[in-house]
């Protein structure tokens, strides 16, 4: 939407933000170990979501409430669901589902989180695997490791109501864009973070160094 001009606005329209992400993190364990691990999300992904509220839907679904966030005097308290689709050639697609018996007031939320796995010699890795093992002496560093690559893309719809649209369409859409990537700002890194971690711990090593996350907001 373009303008901002109190006349120009239509109070019934309908504002669309949106970002996307890009990210890595390193697992260092062989690929099929790290799949297994990633397709038994039912025991890890409500815990690692914290202190996001997550609700289980069916078998590989999710209904995620990611607390109140707002701007502009307005405020929302998002919930959405998601499906994690099982992997097809180490592949993922986790994207949103309406939420069963529940209509967002006034807001749609559009996610989609593309996800593949890719194994690697330790040679080509983000973090030095052969020095965190010496530093932390560790038994049994791999020769190979399993990067985990994603993408995020969110679009967000939502109607406000008049006190908010008489501030003009181009206050609203920087607004509401920078918003929404400061959001996912702070929820996806402490998510990789927190899978990482619970991956690793239950092997018996320690947190791995901060190279080995990649973090990135891709600029349309």
């Amino acid at each position: 939407m373009h303008g901002s001009g109190v006349d120009d606005i239509d109070h019934s329209a309908v504002f669309e933000f949106s970002t996307h992400f890009q990210g890595c993190m390193e697992m260092f364990r062989p690929l099929e170990q790290v799949e297994a691990y990633l397709k038994n999300h039912q025991q890890w992904f409500a815990r690692c979501s914290e202190p996001m509220q997550v609700e289980t839907l069916g078998e590989d679904g999710y209904i995620i409430s990611i607390g109140q966030f707002g701007a502009l005097g307005y405020s929302l308290i998002p919930k959405f669901a998601v499906m994690v689709s099982p992997p097809v050639d180490h592949f993922y697609d986790t994207h949103s589902v309406p939420v069963p018996g529940y209509t967002p007031p006034g807001y749609e939320v559009d996610y989609k989180a593309p996800m593949h796995l890719e194994e690697v010699a330790i040679e080509d890795t983000m973090a030095d695997v052969t020095k965190f093992f010496r530093k932390h002496n560790l038994d049994q560093c791999p020769d190979r490791i399993t990067q985990v690559h994603w993408d995020l893309y969110l679009d967000v719809k939502i109607k406000f109501p008049k006190f908010v649209t008489r501030l003009g369409n181009c206050i609203i859409q920087k607004t509401g864009d920078r918003v929404l990537s400061e959001i996912i700002k702070q929820i996806s890194p402490r998510l990789t973070l927190k899978v990482q971690n619970d991956f690793h711990h239950q092997l018996g090593i320690p947190t791995l160094p901060k190279q080995s996350r990649k973090f990135n907001q891709v600029k349309n």
